[in-house]
């Protein structure tokens, strides 16, 4: 359950942030993810675990995009 409630707050922080900022997150991560799999692939890697929480914490950042871009685009057809 608190690795359940961390993912809440995480997500709960990432809402605040501008696109801007949720953009250079997201470029952050590709690039610390891309490293981690080059050290994999050389075996030496402390956490693999952390391969797969930074994937989600991107997965997350464009999911809020994604949704931003949704609501923005429902804005302007006046969809409810």
């Amino acid at each position: 359950n608190s690795g359940k409630w961390r993912n809440i707050m995480k997500v709960k922080e990432l809402r605040e942030k501008t696109d801007a900022e949720l953009k250079l997150e997201r470029e952050k991560l590709i690039n610390k993810h891309r490293e981690l799999r080059f050290k994999k692939v050389v075996g030496v890697i402390d956490n693999p675990l952390q391969l797969r929480t930074i994937k989600k914490d991107i997965a997350r950042i464009n999911t809020i995009l994604h949704q931003r871009k949704l609501e923005k685009l429902y804005k302007e057809l006046n969809i409810k």
